[in-house]
């Protein structure tokens, strides 16, 4: 099993930027991509940004491109978010997931991936 443990979400206002991390344990020795997603209010669950295990391929969804820079560091199982220019449409509750099956093809798919953690709250004022 592996567990994943989400922080740095908060409130901030529109043009300001923030800084998510998500911390991976359990059995994290194999490769595995990371991913953000997002989930608002009535909507649906939404893609954000996927990193392979080497970093070397990362994905964004279309609504973040320009803005949003994911990264990892392998050694201390943790993958981060750097969210800049932020909307207030980024508003959203944003998990992270590990996909062990794909590696190193990063899906946008959410059933692609295995494990999720519980979401911080981002919220973008006007």
């Amino acid at each position: 099993q592996v567990q994943l443990v989400e922080s740095g979400g908060g409130l901030v206002q529109a043009g300001g930027s923030l800084r998510l991390s998500c911390a991976a344990s359990g059995r994290t020795f194999r490769p595995y991509v990371m991913a953000w997603f997002r989930q608002a209010p009535g909507k649906e669950r939404e893609f954000v940004a996927g990193i392979s295990w080497s970093g070397r391929t990362t994905y964004y969804g279309n609504s973040v491109k320009g803005r949003f820079t994911i990264s990892r560091d392998n050694a201390k199982n943790t993958v981060y978010l750097q969210m800049n220019s932020l909307k207030p449409e980024d508003t959203a509750v944003y998990y992270c997931a590990a996909d062990y099956s794909s590696e190193p093809v990063v899906s946008g798919r959410s059933r692609e991936y295995d494990y999720w953690g519980q979401g911080t709250q981002v919220t973008v004022s006007s």
